[in-house]
């Protein structure tokens, strides 16, 4: 177990024996384990960490880690201290004489992630301290955060009042010692962000390091071994293959096809991997954080980099699944990927929407099969071997012209009889949409059911589990069965219900710490919220929205911007407002669909709108990892196009769930 430990912490020892160990052994220990080139600003900032700790720890006991690992971040906390009921995470910055909002923001997340992936963690008391060296006054303050779960406000200190903040937070906290061998033990469960993901996988990191290992949701990594295990197979046997991969809403499909994607490279053997995409913002928002945070991170390397440079790497495995389709029709040639991993399959477009945009908009009148078809005979170009990977999810279609996975059936059995089909049984499920086509599958050779092939349990929400199945019960008028699920989700996941916008960001602001992301989510047709100041009209700009910090007007954090399904899909937050319009209601025991049309509602007929538009909601309603504020608008019985009818009864269906109301 000691082995374990050593990974997890550069140096770890009981506060005697640090208190007793010469400078130098500590940090020659901290040294060896280090996997980066030792520069003398890191080598110093230790030898004033531990000087400082040895003197303020001179009179406790308890365990004390450095470097310590936290892999959701891939970032390491710079000392962990265990003192009888208390967690200390202890972040310094050595010279500072400021505290900035980053450094608060940084030590808090450190802590909070301790709080919500560290079992043994989760009910004790965490006190995040940022200790700058140089400020010359400060007043610590302690206190714990309004959420009532023994974790401390960012404490503020300075060298010589950080004795003083020990004393004070082990003053403040009661309950039982921390078992300092149990807490080392213990598992450690990350629930990382898309955008997370992707950063830790292309640093290198496997998928089993940032996911959640608990049995329910081990299969993530069991469905990028069977994925691997089929392309090794497809390569050696001269196989051509696709697979079909299914979760639920927030599973990992997207973690997937990036892990399979960054593994699946190697330059020397020419093994080339892409990961496509049709969503648009979710392709730019992961191609920019990536290259944002390897810039960074070859900088505090002392490497010089350009963004450019770094860009142009990313998007070799990262790909806009238009932009690969126009690219493949002007190059005839077989892609230099042999694999292809195509997020959200079902949403590739059916051959009319697909034959009227390249006439439309690229003029090419010749086009005349459906994306499906054509994707998979890119790939079918190679005379060797080739795998289509493809990632679908159930309830996710949005946009007019989406073909569904019936379309991909369609297109193997009319023209690419040769290739292997392995299917995840859940494919055949209704709400995969695949109607007959998986029928005809039953005739086909070379068809495998792989159970390996479906993620079962969502990542999302780390608290809770089912909110994925209690969306779908309110949207499919299931009253009692929701109520029976809220009752179990709303212990851990926070869910509101308010008719007051103002209320909801304060209830936002408040629920979140540290840079954990809030936004406003509302619906594409959501035209009548203007007098709320939410225009879905205006431009967002989701790189912005979801990656600048809380100081830019342009992020989310500001509540002014907001995001549309189209923008949001495939992303999360961690506290999400969904405001509600009169475009979808609640009434005698079924919804309704509306479009805004001029100056007035009109009903949607249409069943396939009206399937999109319910989706639509479903997607802004499993958007947010941790809670989430509903608001539904009193209406105004001065505007027509605002009356109070349009709106009451939804609020008081989704009142009558149980939800709380602010």
């Amino acid at each position: 177990m000691q082995e374990q430990i050593l990974k997890r912490a550069y140096y770890s020892a009981t506060i005697e024996r640090f208190l007793r160990a010469p400078q130098k052994e500590i940090l020659g220990e901290l040294a060896l384990n280090n996997n980066f080139t030792l520069l003398q600003a890191q080598r110093s900032a230790w030898v004033d960490q531990i000087a400082i700790l040895q003197d303020v720890l001179v009179s406790y006991q308890g365990s004390i880690y450095f470097e310590y690992s936290i892999p959701r971040m891939g970032q390491r906390i710079d000392a962990v201290v265990l003192i009888g009921p208390v967690i200390f995470v202890l972040e310094f910055k050595v010279g500072e004489k400021a505290f900035t909002t980053h450094a608060i923001d940084q030590v808090c997340d450190y802590a909070l992630d301790l709080k919500n992936f560290h079992e043994p963690s989760h009910d004790k008391f965490i006190a995040p301290v940022l200790i700058s060296t140089e400020v010359k006054h400060v007043s610590p303050v302690v206190s714990l955060t309004p959420q009532n779960d023994k974790f401390f406000l960012p404490i503020k200190s300075n060298v010589d009042t950080l004795g003083s903040v020990f004393h004070e937070v082990l003053a403040f906290a009661e309950g039982e010692f921390l078992d300092s061998s149990e807490w080392e033990r213990g598992r450690y469960s990350p629930t990382p962000t898309i955008i997370e993901a992707a950063m830790a996988l292309y640093k290198g990191h496997a998928v089993h390091e940032i996911s959640r290992s608990d049995a329910s949701a081990i299969n993530l990594s069991q469905t990028s071994e069977s994925i691997s295990g089929i392309i090794r197979t497809s390569r050696e046997k001269f196989f051509k293959t696709i697979c079909f991969v299914t979760g639920v809403p927030g599973a990992g499909k997207t973690l997937v096809g990036l892990d399979i994607a960054t593994t699946h490279i190697d330059n020397k053997s020419d093994l080339y991997s892409v990961y496509l995409s049709g969503n648009g913002p979710l392709v730019d928002i992961l191609r920019e954080a990536l290259t944002r945070d390897k810039v960074q991170r070859e900088k505090s390397q002392g490497n010089k980099v350009t963004k450019k440079f770094v860009m142009s790497e990313v998007k070799m495995f990262i790909q806009n699944i238009h932009h690969f389709r126009d690219a493949c029709i002007v190059d005839l040639r077989p892609p230099i990927e042999h694999v292809a991993l195509f997020d959200e399959a079902q949403r590739a477009w059916d051959i009319d929407q697909t034959v009227q945009f390249m006439r439309r908009r690229r003029g090419n009148h010749d086009f005349n099969i459906s994306e499906p078809e054509f994707l998979i005979s890119c790939l079918d170009r190679h005379k060797d071997w080739a795998v289509v990977v493809c990632l679908v999810g159930g309830g996710q279609e949005i946009n007019t012209g989406e073909a569904g996975i019936s379309e991909w059936i369609d297109s193997l059995n009319r023209s690419f009889p040769e290739w292997h089909v392995h299917i995840s049984p859940r494919l055949f499920d209704a709400e995969c949409a695949a109607g007959d086509a998986l029928r005809s599958l039953e005739t086909r050779k070379n068809v495998f059911l792989n159970e390996a092939l479906h993620l079962a349990v969502s990542m999302r929400s780390f608290r809770a589990e089912n909110v994925s199945l209690f969306v779908k019960q309110v949207l499919d008028c299931k009253p009692d069965d929701a109520k029976e699920t809220l009752a179990q989700i709303n212990s851990k996941y926070p869910i509101v219900l308010t008719r007051d916008l103002k209320k909801a960001k304060a209830w936002l602001k408040n629920q979140a710490r540290g840079t954990e992301r809030y936004g406003i989510v509302v619906s594409s047709q959501a035209l009548r919220l203007k007098p709320l100041a939410i225009d879905v009209r205006a431009t967002t700009e989701p790189i912005h929205w979801f990656l600048d910090g809380k100081d830019d007007v342009r992020s989310s954090y500001y509540l002014e911007d907001v995001a549309t399904e189209f923008d949001i899909q495939g992303l999360e937050l961690d506290w999400a407002c969904v405001t509600w319009d009169g475009d979808f209601r609640y009434t005698e025991g079924d919804w309704h669909h509306f479009s805004f049309v001029g100056s007035k509602w009109q009903k949607i007929k249409k069943a396939e709108r009206q399937l999109y538009l319910k989706n639509a909601y479903r997607v802004l309603l499993t958007r947010a990892r941790q809670g989430m504020v509903v608001v539904v608008p009193e209406g105004n019985s001065e505007d027509h196009t605002r009356k109070h009818e349009y709106y009451d009864t939804t609020f008081e269906y989704l009142k009558s769930l149980g939800l709380s109301v602010l």
